[in-house]
């Protein structure tokens, strides 16, 4: 240090002091508005990216919100659905056993009448042989019978004997 107050010259320091302050005029006249200028211009153009970046955020948080809310209300919907389809299968398959059962119950019906019918058309012609039989049955124990003509005298008061009149 003492070294450099021993060496100090007046001259170089005024020099040196009015070139200074020449390159500081210099400076702020040419160089320091435009630094200035870009600067501030690039400060703004910060804070308007950060702006923009915000409001792009709040943006993308409502977009989420929204997103989010449709996904609540497609997936209400979906089992809304699901469980329309559910109801409406139970009640298809419920019609059709219902159908199915009364379709059943009606052919089964349908089945017993007809047996009754054939049945009852068996037992009818059954009776027919069995009429048809007897008559053809008698006939010839009949002409057996009555062959003779004292057979048939016998016969015939042995059947007025039996007739009871009033």
């Amino acid at each position: 240090m003492e070294k450099l107050i021993n060496e100090f010259s007046v001259g170089l320091f005024f020099w040196q002091t009015l070139l200074f302050l020449v390159l500081l005029f210099l400076l702020k006249k040419y160089a320091w508005k435009p630094i200035l200028n870009a600067v501030n211009e690039r400060e703004k153009s910060i804070e308007e990216a950060l702006n923009k970046a915000e409001e792009a955020k709040i943006q993308m948080a409502e977009l989420v919100s929204a997103n989010e809310d449709l996904l609540k209300e497609a997936r209400a919907e979906r089992d809304e659905m699901l469980k329309e389809a559910r109801v409406m299968k139970d009640k298809i398959i419920a019609e059709a056993k219902n159908k199915a059962n009364e379709d059943a119950d009606r052919i089964i019906a349908s089945a017993r009448e007809s047996i009754n019918h054939e049945k009852m058309a068996a037992v009818t012609e059954l009776k027919n042989q069995v009429a048809i039989l007897s008559v053809e049955i008698a006939e010839k124990i009949l002409n057996q019978e009555l062959s003779s003509t004292s057979k048939q005298g016998a016969l015939i008061n042995s059947v007025v004997d039996d007739i009871h009149l009033n």
